[in-house]
């Protein structure tokens, strides 16, 4: 499994577990950091750190994109996918877009339910083409 994907997976086990224990996400993040077991890699704490820093542009985009879903309504594990994956579409700007989908989609065939993939890559395909301008 490539870094950065073992990354993304560890980014949203800490967003996951944040939200489904009502935890800060930055002191959660800083407890894992220091259990080190497993560790966490430098491209995690960034994405949970851009997902705290920006949370409320986040949650608003996939609020706006997630035809008939409220945030509150989507499975746990798919609001951590897509609140790591918004972020890395829209602040990091050295992971292509579509890679950042297809390893959203990936996560979300592992570890969330056979309507999650398909879910979570339309949702970041909407969200991708109302905020980032075509090239075109």
């Amino acid at each position: 499994m490539a870094a950065r994907t073992k990354a993304r997976k560890r980014a949203v086990d800490v967003l996951y577990e944040a939200d489904v224990r009502n935890r800060d996400r930055k002191a959660l993040l800083a407890e894992r950091v220091a259990d080190g077991n497993p560790p966490i890699p430098e491209h995690a704490i960034r994405l949970v750190e851009g997902v705290e820093e920006h949370a409320g542009r986040i949650d608003a985009l996939i609020e706006a994109h997630a035809a008939n879903w409220s945030l509150d309504r989507l499975p746990d594990v798919d609001r951590a996918i897509l609140r790591m994956a918004v972020y890395e579409l829209l602040w990091a700007d050295d992971v292509p877009d579509a890679v950042v989908i297809d390893e959203a989609v990936e996560l979300a065939k592992t570890l969330s339910t056979d309507d999650s993939p398909a879910y979570v890559n339309g949702v970041l395909g909407a969200i991708l083409q109302a905020e980032i301008p075509s090239s075109s």
